[in-house]
């Protein structure tokens, strides 16, 4: 017997490391994605005050996950009609940039160029990370994403406002839960028993102990793509949802930093969030964060009070 859901098919290794989000879904106020690093998973001593809760009031040890969040600054403005882009305006000319994409060494001046109010319906923006802030490395990672309003209008002032600006993580959707994309850990090429879970045969089947024992029926007379077979393992694009946020802030107004700094991450240099549970992805692993879409009410209601971190 096989395992592993079809609903991922293919199993290939994703196209790019940070992955599109259908923002149809996503609701709030302000910034609703923001760029993030995944820095390691720790344990937190919180004092709970989950209302009805057998441990209410009492110090418990919760499994965390820390994240990295430096500073995010808007690339381009892009404007939807019908679903397509119908215009894009590049805001940043950036040093930083160079690694990443082509930038002009001038820019155009936004309000010559923005587009009537019947010639678009939406509104995004390209950000990107400031790596620099971290100690990682110093390449941006792009990604596009959207603002929180009731109207286009709205939307547009709210982008123009940030223009320009470094965009602190506190100007990310007031919110306790959030989801979490990005890539998980690459495997490489492996065989059917890891990529699929399947049983090892006899020790005395002929053609092999780890390979199915049949590829398929006579007739049709071909191999299925439900067939368990060697492949690429990792490196696939998955959400996380409902990470209950237990702490965010600057490094410099609290610092969590060990002395030796984090296994195979070093120090934080900018701001950063403790969430409960675990994130897809080995350390530096560059992430999406939003508002939860769909929040459940069992982690809605749990409230800590963030105690220690112990490393």
């Amino acid at each position: 017997m096989r395992s592993g859901s079809l609903q991922f098919y293919p199993r290939k290794r994703a196209a790019k490391f940070l992955p599109r989000v259908n923002w149809n879904v996503v609701h709030g106020e302000g910034m609703l994605g923001f760029i993030a690093y995944k820095v390691g998973m720790a344990s937190a001593i919180v004092k709970d005050l989950t209302e009805k809760s057998m441990s209410l009031g009492k110090q418990i040890v919760l499994p965390v996950t820390i994240l990295e969040v430096p500073n995010i600054k808007i690339y381009s403005l892009r404007f939807y009609k019908n679903g397509k882009v119908s215009k894009e305006i590049v805001v940043s000319h950036d040093k930083e940039l160079k690694r990443k994409v082509k930038v002009g060494k001038e820019i155009k001046k936004l309000e010559g160029h923005l587009p009537g109010s019947h010639d678009y319906d939406d509104v995004k923006a390209i950000i990107y990370s400031l790596a620099r802030e971290t100690g990682i490395k110093k390449t941006p990672d792009l990604i596009e994403i959207t603002v929180g309003a009731e109207t286009k209008e709205q939307k547009l002032e709210l982008l123009k406002s940030f223009i320009g600006k470094e965009i602190p993580f506190n100007e990310f959707a007031k919110t306790n839960l959030i989801d979490v994309r990005g890539l998980t850990r690459g495997k490489g090429f492996q065989g059917p028993v890891k990529r699929f879970g399947i049983k090892l045969r006899f020790h005395k089947s002929e053609k092999g102990v780890r390979r199915p024992g049949s590829l398929g029926p006579w007739h049709p007379a071909r191999v299925t793509f439900r067939t368990p077979m060697a492949g690429q393992l990792g490196m696939f694009t998955r959400i996380t949802n409902n990470l209950k946020v237990i702490e965010h802030g600057r490094i410099s107004e609290k610092n969590i930093n060990p002395a030796y700094g984090f296994r195979d991450y070093g120090k934080i240099n900018s701001s950063y969030i403790i969430a409960k549970g675990s994130v897809q992805g080995p350390a530096k692993r560059q992430l999406v964060i939003t508002p939860a879409f769909r929040p459940s009410k069992f982690t809605t209601k749990k409230k800590y009070e963030f105690m220690e971190l112990v490393i």
